[in-house]
């Protein structure tokens, strides 16, 4: 059958949305695996899917699957495309999106300069909501990676991060530290890993290790996990300018009780139809 897709990236995190609203198919983790191969098939970070709601409250369903044909609960950079996919190919007219995910629900607002705000909810510390093996929750842990001890912070946005905090982002080891962080047998379900380079208490630079994708141009959750682990170690103060590889994202974080809020641009590249085997 041919699908029909469109190709859009969230500062070069990149994305194939597929709307199962109007359309039907059976996507496979082999049917992923394949058409993200940048070679062979599409080429993507991510399969974005647009199905709808189970819960009659919400909008839309949102399911997030890496490169590697897993499925993952959230992903900011893609929520944003999410957006501005659902008004493009006209499935609401709203400026106001509630979505559902498997890692909670989400509020994604279309901005009149076409940014898009997200209210990714509160961010979570406890070990348990990653999982993280770990006695209880503090600022900072100890993690022995290949025989070297690391200070981390772990954080939830819904998907699991773990935060480590670096001189220069640029001679970082993330090709090295990276896989390694992501399969320690502590996170049960792999973790995104973050490198964070402090400029100022109101401006980062940002590399992140992406789970089950590899080194990503950014990760909107990732940013979002770094910004609230440096405001927790009293490192920032809300609103923090997230610098990554692809672009610059506005993260705010006023107050602990209060929702973590990303905005940022969303971009269409081009719309196609694929063959599925």
């Amino acid at each position: 059958m041919l699908l029909h897709f469109t190709k859009m990236h969230g500062l070069g995190n990149d994305f194939v949305m597929v709307d199962l609203v109007t359309q039907r198919a059976r996507l496979t983790d082999a049917h992923v695996r394949e058409l993200s191969d940048r070679r062979f098939g599409i080429g993507f970070d991510q399969l974005l899917v647009v199905e709808p709601p189970r819960d009659p409250d919400m909008d839309f369903r949102y399911r997030i699957f890496n490169a590697d044909g897993s499925e993952v609960e959230n992903c900011g950079n893609g929520a944003r495309c999410f957006a501005r996919f659902v008004r493009d190919q006209r499935l609401t007219h709203k400026n106001e999106i509630h979505v559902e995910t498997s890692g909670g629900p989400l509020v994604l607002t279309i901005q009149h300069d076409g940014q898009v705000r997200v209210d990714m909810g509160r961010p979570r510390f406890t070990p348990s909501a990653l999982p993280f093996d770990a006695p209880g929750d503090q600022p900072l842990h100890e993690l022995n990676v290949d025989g070297e001890v690391l200070e981390i912070s772990v954080v939830s946005m819904g998907n699991p991060h773990a935060v480590l905090e670096v001189e220069n982002v640029e001679s970082a080891p993330v090709a090295r530290l990276g896989p390694s962080i992501e399969a320690h047998p502590r996170f049960p379900h792999k973790v995104n890993v973050g490198f964070m380079q402090v400029v100022s208490p109101s401006e980062i630079r940002l590399r992140v290790f992406e789970r089950g994708s590899g080194e990503t141009l950014a990760c909107g959750t990732g940013a979002c996990a770094a910004v609230a682990s440096g405001i927790r170690q009293g490192l920032l103060k809300s609103p923090v300018k997230v610098h990554l590889p692809g672009g610059e994202l506005s993260i705010e974080w006023p107050d602990p009780e209060a929702s973590l809020i990303m905005v940022g641009p969303a971009t269409r590249v081009f719309d196609g139809r694929v063959a599925l085997n």
